[in-house]
């Protein structure tokens, strides 16, 4: 079905995974009218259970593709390890995916996102790559140890990544990460953790929400406050990186960028999420228009909405069985809760958030 933009509504939207991103997604499109199809490899997922059709199928399932693309008008996707393969099947047989293959490419690998940043004025830690146990060693003897030594590919949530302490422990590492391709990563020494969401719509104009300041726990963000105390000159900075990395992109629709601020108040680009994020759950409850709406006005060529902040938040994701206090966090009038619909709580998953809120 090609898409004729901007999207009316009543027209279908697909959306690539069944997760909880999928679901808020999914939520902020039918609250704009629109129907969302999801494409998930289970048959009971948190986006399934709210979409108006799911297929169930593998995400290179040549059939369900296709149907995928006999029911909407144009797709996208919540996680950014859906198959490149997939989205270029899609585009193929005629069928808009936003954001587009560029994005999918260079977030899927860690050396060549960060060769991306640094190319479109986006600064990063120094890095190497390794594909054998000896460039493993070189790579850390030249970046300096300790380093970091992650998975080129995959891995989230910590997943995926050893911190080796000297050069003569990178093979043991190499190996302790299945002896794939890695990315060695200088350490950085840095004050906070930051985060800016950021929209380009389908005619380049661009929106950018406040910062927000990033507390993780065993490399899962465990809690978010924003908008985060900053200055104006660091709230530039920001935004001049989010504008550089969304028109290198060409980019459509939302996107994570993950900052670490450093001591001299230069800001270093972590990574980047060509979806909506974790750390812009705050939004729902902060802002005047959130990262969900945002995502589905940008890929439905709609107009960008305002993206001030309205309320302090702090966000906190709910791990576990911690889903399982949801009546204390209902009870609490500052409160508000987003669970996701998981079947079955398991130590670290995410099961859902709360937003504190308070007047700015």
């Amino acid at each position: 079905m090609t898409a004729i933009l901007p999207l009316a509504p009543g027209s279908r939207i697909g959306i690539l995974g069944g997760g909880q991103l999928g679901r808020m997604l999914a939520l902020a499109a039918a609250r704009l009218g629109f129907d969302v199809v999801v494409l998930e490899r289970e048959a009971d997922s948190p986006a399934g259970r709210v979409a108006s059709k799911l297929i169930v199928g593998g995400y290179t399932d040549e059939a369900a593709l296709a149907e995928l693309a006999a029911s909407t008008s144009l797709v996208t996707y919540e996680f950014e390890n859906v198959p490149a393969a997939s989205v270029a099947w899609l585009t193929a047989h005629g069928v808009e995916v936003a954001p587009g293959e560029q994005a999918l490419a260079v977030a899927q690998d860690r050396v060549a996102e960060k060769t991306f940043l640094n190319a479109h004025g986006a600064p990063t830690v120094a890095f190497a790559a390794a594909a054998t146990p000896d460039e493993a060693v070189r790579a850390v003897a030249r970046i300096g140890a300790p380093a970091l030594m992650k998975t080129r590919r995959e891995g989230y949530d910590g997943k995926g990544q050893r911190w080796v302490e000297h050069a003569a422990d990178a093979a043991a590492a190499f190996a302790e990460l299945g002896g794939v391709p890695v990315i060695v990563e200088a350490a950085a020494d840095f004050v906070r953790e930051l985060s800016i969401i950021a929209a380009r719509g389908r005619d380049g104009a661009t929106a950018i929400y406040p910062l927000a300041e990033n507390h993780h726990e065993h490399g899962i963000l465990r809690r978010s406050l924003a908008p985060a105390r900053t200055t104006p000159a660091l709230n530039d900075q920001a935004e001049r990186i989010a504008a550089r990395i969304l028109a290198g992109l060409g980019y459509v629709g939302v996107i994570g960028i993950e900052l670490f601020e450093m001591a001299d108040g230069r800001l270093l680009v972590n990574e980047i999420a060509p979806r909506v994020h974790n750390t812009g759950h705050w939004t729902q409850d902060g802002c005047e228009v959130d990262q969900f709406e945002q995502h589905i006005r940008a890929v439905a060529g709609w107009p960008l909405g305002p993206t001030r902040a309205i309320a302090q938040v702090e966000m906190l994701n709910l791990l576990g069985e911690e889903a399982d206090a949801w009546a204390k966090y209902a009870a609490e009038p500052e409160t508000r809760l987003h669970l996701y619909g998981k079947r079955g709580a398991k130590p670290g998953r995410k099961m859902g958030h709360v937003n504190r809120v308070k007047s700015l």
